[in-house]
């Protein structure tokens, strides 16, 4: 799971919790880039990082959610020329919501804590059986998120008052 943007971090640790709720025996890691421009090679930016160090942190072989508060294609542009490039899935800005709520956006936007939480799912070979019944709890969950938004104008207390649990 990577991030990076204050809202995009607190829906991938919200999203980790969630996964580690629902496949306790889950194995993740949680890389927040600060810089975006440490994504790049080192001959493409002085803050680049080198191949060794990216393939460190973020693996070749591993699916990588990347939750991002711009456009996806920037992720994608800075990494197309990495390893496991083809492993990165972002999640980002669309376009997508007017005035609502803060969460009520990452819903639209598709970059909440249950959308990460299944596109994670979805994309380890080992929990493809689970991705039927995660599918229909994201859609559960969104569908009272909604309800809830829609009367009362705010956040469900559960998402405007979460905080991390190491």
């Amino acid at each position: 799971m990577a991030c990076a943007g204050d809202v995009p971090t607190l829906e991938t640790l919200a999203a980790v919790t969630l996964l580690r709720q629902y496949v306790p025996d889950i194995k993740l890691r949680v890389v927040n880039v600060v810089d975006l421009m440490a994504l790049q090679p080192p001959s493409e930016h002085p803050h680049g990082i080198s191949d060794e160090e990216f393939d460190e942190i973020f693996t070749e072989n591993k699916p990588i959610i990347f939750a991002f508060h711009g456009y996806p294609w920037l992720i994608h542009r800075l990494t197309y020329k990495r390893h496991g490039h083809d492993n990165i899935h972002v999640r980002g800005y669309k376009e997508e919501g007017t005035t609502t709520t803060p969460f009520d956006m990452t819903v639209l936007n598709n970059m909440d804590r249950f959308q990460l939480a299944y596109d994670a799912i979805k994309r380890i070979a080992r929990f493809e059986s689970l991705a039927g019944r995660e599918f229909e709890r994201l859609q559960n969950s969104h569908q009272q998120h909604r309800a809830f938004v829609m009367q009362n104008g705010e956040d469900m207390p559960e998402i405007s008052h979460w905080k991390w649990k190491a």
